[in-house]
């Protein structure tokens, strides 16, 4: 399941700031006239909060210290792990929700959120946020996210979250299928071959009997495999269009094209149920900010292994509150596909490193 996470930007460097470094004391530097002995070293009194104000205060002070003073990757891998634990949130009530409320509507409300919150954010710049140089590109990105959300969260809603969770890790694996075909991108045999395995992963956790292989599996494969063109669409567009903008079009697009569907299949939803849609929403564009300004900070390579704790906490989830229990062949298909997608991203990883080591011509 892919929620348009854009996990393809180029990672910053550079960008840790070194701080509580103590200055040269003054007896380093200082003599005494007359060619007399140097003052014995008097070490720097160390730095204290200050005294006033409340411990929240102090509190508050010393953690900025040490934001300030992390390495990129950590802050990133903050970011992004504070993104899984909003999105585990956002998964749990839509499939709270999903047996009493269109997964169409719940789509369109939450949209609508999302696009409100990204415009009063945009505030006066709007209008140059919505000039784009691929209008044709934004519009079948739009369209593939609206399929990759239909059958990812479909998928969650009818097989357990662990299950959904595993497949949707096979992302990677059609990334990589993606590259060559669109973007022709080279792949070479080891990367291939970590696909076949991923594959036979998928396959297990597919769980094929003689009454054929799970729907609802299958859409959940679908989901990665349209979250696998939003990869490759946002490659192409991430060189002349700004995240806002590419946010704002998928809204245009999601909300003309439901519309529709959520006013034909209306059902109005309680109390509870809006204040679950509302935090559904809410959560989800956190998310989605947390995820973006996490692979801003912090190096790929570094952060995408994070990303598969999504498993535990779907597992953890789907068994407090939907009693759910993860099946032997999701274990081992779950570990297979996990695998090949490690490999994927650190063969991807040094083959960026390489090339960007390579002299030019």
């Amino acid at each position: 399941m892919s929620d348009d996470r854009l996990s393809d930007q180029e990672a910053r460097g550079g960008e840790s700031a070194g701080i509580g470094e103590p200055a040269p004391s003054a007896s380093d530097e200082d003599h005494c006239p007359g060619g007399s002995a140097a003052l014995p070293d008097i070490p720097p009194p160390p730095v204290i909060a200050p005294a006033g104000g409340s411990w929240l205060a102090r509190r508050r002070s010393r953690t900025g210290l040490w934001w300030r003073g992390a390495s990129p990757n950590l802050r990133g891998s903050v970011y992004m792990l504070s993104a899984l634990l909003v999105y585990a949130v956002m998964v749990g009530l839509f499939k709270h929700l999903g047996s009493s409320i269109p997964l169409v509507e719940t789509l369109m409300i939450r949209q609508l959120i999302m696009s409100l919150v990204i415009v009063l954010v945009v505030g006066r710049a709007l209008p140059s946020m919505l000039r784009t140089r691929h209008p044709g590109l934004q519009i079948f990105r739009g369209v593939v996210t609206l399929a990759s959300m239909l059958c990812g969260f479909s998928a969650l809603i009818h097989i357990p979250l662990a299950q959904a969770t595993s497949i949707s890790f096979s992302q990677v694996l059609f990334v990589t299928i993606a590259a060559v075909l669109v973007l022709k991108e080279k792949v070479d045999g080891r990367r291939w071959a970590a696909t076949v395995i991923g594959f036979i992963g998928i396959l297990i956790m597919l769980n094929p009997s003689t009454e054929g292989l799970n729907f609802w599996a299958l859409m959940s494969v679908g989901g990665a495999v349209f979250g696998a063109c939003i990869t490759v669409s946002v490659r192409m567009l991430g060189t002349s269009e700004r995240t806002e903008t590419i946010l704002i079009y998928q809204g245009l697009v999601l909300i003309v094209v439901l519309a529709w569907p959520a006013w034909a299949y209306w059902v109005w939803p309680t109390a509870e149920q809006w204040l679950a849609l509302v935090l559904l929403s809410l959560f989800g564009t956190a998310g989605q900010w947390l995820i973006t300004k996490a692979y801003q900070v912090g190096e790929a390579a570094a952060l995408a292994p994070l990303d598969f704790s999504r498993l535990l906490l779907a597992s953890f989830t789907g068994f407090v509150f939907f009693a759910e229990i993860p099946s032997l062949s999701t274990f081992i298909g779950s570990a297979i596909v996990i695998g090949a997608t490690l490999y994927t991203i650190r063969r991807n990883a040094r083959s960026r490193a390489e090339a960007g080591l390579t002299p030019p011509p």
